[in-house]
């Protein structure tokens, strides 16, 4: 944003020095904080006049029950004093108890009473030579920078003495001196662009960025987010100085880019260039709000095509902070064309199988909501973030529709399956960090881990960890030997009750333990963002993978938000777009299967659920990635095979998969649902079963119980399978990777 400064009145240069001077009064009282200066109203008025040679000016900033007492006080001593009127009878003072009013402020807030440039614009405007604080308004003489300000302005500063109800004695404050260590000093004033109130630049940061009035994140400059993002704020700029565009030769549009030129000290709406977050290498570009609102014109569009062409050529991921309202008007069709160029880029970009990381922030609208913004591999965004195409007004008064509460905002994106997450500033770039490590990570050599397991054994005392895993690595060899058969079957319908176990950790429990730094990834970027899918990236055995799970939720309001674990048709969309970044990408994909089936309603038919279902198992027969699904729980029909169409298929030793719940089998079979235990034996849905009837090729221990009796032996066990299954996988190419996928099907 453009920084503001308080101009100063040079004939105030003087009066500072002059009011600093001690006079102390024989008769004052001693304050108890160490003030400089205590004393009369009168001397303080005569020290004032000497410094002008005339009548001196005042402001009286005063609220409450002693404003009209301070007043009184002030205005015996013969000085002209200046009132402040916010436009609201309940914050001002009665402008006939002074000499004059002052306007503060545009809007009637109470919070202008103590806002330090408020009340500085106000003292400069009424060309006053001090400033009286009392009640409310007394919270500045206790603030640094307005003080290190306010002398740089040549304007004194008296605070209340509060044991004074006459107030006839003030206290002097005047600023720490800027070389005492910890002193705060002035940077440049912020207006925040929602209230437009102007704070300190120092407390927006100390804020977190977020205005200290009304809450709002602030818009920040390119050059600032270049700081907060990139290692060490080092950046190396590329086509800074491209050639200016003005196809219209619309009138007066040079001398307006010359000025905003002038104003933001940009040269553009946009910057591109080299840098790093988290060491690892990246094309960044950032656009910036303060030059002609971040508007796309002809400049803009081709420093980012250059950007996304220049890391094409050198294998670089992309990364942009997007800030814009749209097209430039003045630029015509040209402005349009844009959106297709900078599109034309990121196609070649991806192609060539790289990352983009969108990030969208305050505003985003229009032609580039419509193009380069919204084509992200991750679109993240900043809280409250205005996200939209048309403009609300445009809605309004063209189509005459009320709009929801949170319209057109970076969370009604989100709900609305738009965008990845929705990231905090200040987490911001740890986020991108953690997406870009992820991304970059290298996967282990195909025999690399097992090797090394067998040597630990061999040279050094094993962990249980490790004891556990060489002794599932033996049973494994021995099953496939055919020397050992498949677990003891139990009673098929007290595997069904264990699979429903309200206390059974569920597919969240499995990933915070096989993964590290999981990202999770939402919404089908069309509809919505189902919660019973929860789906991201992270590191299993060293190498980035895809997860995509199904997840019942952990208590009864978790369960109810998650939809038990039953996922809409855009559960599965989003399921399916994450298999196909996992593609672009090369990352291996685990599914964590645990649904009693796909949700049944009205609103799933409507949108398509056997449609989405159908989509995600052509699509999954035809990944050239490895793809391991681990049943969990309940595997429920189709709404879990559209998960478990994988080259490695394994079911925890108390899950159940099987066409139908048991219930529904025997309610449709039998008429009767209470047959349902009956009807779990019939179907032969527990996992030793399963494992006999060849739908599985592995099934895991839980350990000496059920899972949720040793939840961390359970996890345990799952890692293990799925480091040995992708470990396994790895040396195969992906056409066999298909075709291995496609005859494991076909032979049922």
């Amino acid at each position: 944003m453009p920084k503001q400064y308080v101009d100063i009145v040079p004939e105030q240069q003087a009066v500072a020095a002059s009011v600093a001077e001690e006079v102390r009064a024989p008769e004052a009282p001693q304050p108890g904080d160490g003030s400089l200066l205590v004393s009369m109203v009168g001397v303080i008025a005569e020290q004032l006049a000497k410094a002008q040679h005339g009548r001196p000016r005042v402001l009286v900033m005063a609220q409450g029950k002693m404003a009209r007492r301070s007043l009184a006080a002030i205005r015996e001593t013969g000085v002209w004093t200046v009132v402040p009127q916010a436009g609201d009878w309940r914050l001002d003072i009665n402008p006939k108890l002074a000499d004059e009013a002052a306007r503060l402020g545009q809007k009637p807030l109470r919070q202008l009473f103590y806002n330090a440039y408020a009340v500085l614009q106000a003292a400069q405007e009424a060309q006053v030579c001090a400033v009286f604080l009392d009640g409310p308004c007394a919270f500045l003489a206790s603030d640094n920078r307005f003080l290190s300000r306010a002398a740089e302005a040549g304007i004194g500063v008296f605070a209340a003495f509060e044991d004074d109800v006459t107030r006839q004695y003030w206290t002097e404050r005047v600023p720490a001196a800027a070389d005492v260590p910890g002193a705060p000093q002035p940077t440049w004033w912020r207006t925040c662009h929602s209230c437009k109130l102007t704070f300190d630049d120092a407390q927006f940061v100390a804020n977190d960025y977020h205005c200290p009035h009304c809450g709002t994140l602030d818009r920040m400059g390119s050059r600032e987010r270049i700081d907060l993002i990139l290692d060490d704020g080092v950046f190396e700029e590329w086509d800074a100085d491209l050639p200016d565009a003005d196809p219209l030769s619309f009138p007066g549009y040079g001398e307006k880019v010359a000025a905003q030129r002038a104003k933001t000290g940009l040269h553009e709406a946009v910057v591109c260039g080299f840098g790093h977050i988290g060491r690892v290498p990246c094309a960044f570009g950032c656009m910036d709000s303060g030059f002609f609102m971040g508007s796309m014109g002809s400049f803009v569009g081709e420093k980012l095509a250059r950007l996304f062409d220049r890391a094409t050529e050198q294998g670089l991921p992309v990364v942009v902070f997007c800030a814009s309202g749209g097209a430039r008007m003045q630029e015509g069709l040209a402005s349009l064309m844009q959106m297709a160029k900078v599109s034309c880029a990121i196609e070649r970009h991806s192609r060539a199988g790289l990352l983009f990381i969108s990030v969208l922030t305050d505003p985003t609208t229009g032609g580039v909501t419509a193009s380069f913004a919204t084509l992200g591999d991750v679109i993240l965004a900043e809280p409250k973030t205005l996200i939209g195409f048309a403009g609300q007004r445009v809605i309004r008064d063209t189509i005459k529709q009320e709009l929801p509460e949170g319209f057109q905002t970076a969370e009604f994106a989100l709900q609305h399956g738009l965008i990845d997450a929705i990231v905090e500033r200040t987490e911001m770039r740890r986020a991108i960090k953690t997406l870009l490590r992820l991304h970059c990570g290298t996967p282990p050599h195909p025999e690399e881990e097992a090797d090394e397991v067998l040597k630990a054994g061999a040279q050094a005392p094993l962990s249980e960890k490790d004891r556990r895993k060489l002794e599932r690595h033996a049973q494994r060899e021995l099953r496939r030997a055919g020397l050992k058969g498949a677990p003891e079957p139990g009673s098929a319908w007290e595997r069904v009750q264990l699979a429903r176990n309200v206390h059974r950790p569920t597919a969240l429990t499995y990933i915070s333990g096989i993964t590290e730094s999981f990202f999770e990834l939402h919404g089908d970027r069309a509809f919505a963002d189902d919660e019973a899918i929860v789906a991201g990236v992270g590191m299993v055995g060293g190498q980035p993978v895809t997860i995509i799970a199904q997840e019942k939720g952990s208590n009864l309001n978790d369960r109810i938000r998650r939809n038990f674990g039953c996922p809409m048709p855009e559960g599965y969309r989003k399921s399916a777009r994450l298999m196909q970044q996992a593609q672009k990408f090369g990352r291996p994909i685990v599914c964590l299967v645990d649904t009693q089936g796909a949700f049944c309603g009205t609103e799933a038919e409507e949108r398509g659920q056997g449609n989405a279902i159908a989509e995600n198992l052509k699509l999954m027969a035809g990944l050239t990635v490895p793809v391991v699904s681990v049943l969990l729980g309940e595997g429920g029909s189709g709404g879990a095979l559209a998960l478990a169409v994988s080259n490695r298929v394994a079911m925890q030793e108390n899950a159940v998969y099987s066409i139908l719940s048991p219930e529904g089998f025997a309610s449709i079979l039998w008429k009767d649902g209470k047959r349902a235990p009956e009807a779990a034996e019939v179907m032969q849905m527990d996992a030793a079963r399963v494992f006999e009837l060849g739908f599985v090729d592995e099934v895991l221990s839980e350990g000496e119980g059920p899972a949720h009796e040793n939840p961390e032996e359970a996890v345990e066990n799952v890692l293990a399978y799925l480091e040995e299954a992708l470990v396994e996988m790895a040396p195969l190419s992906p056409e066999e990777l298909v075709t291995q996928r496609q005859a494991r099907f076909a032979q049922f």
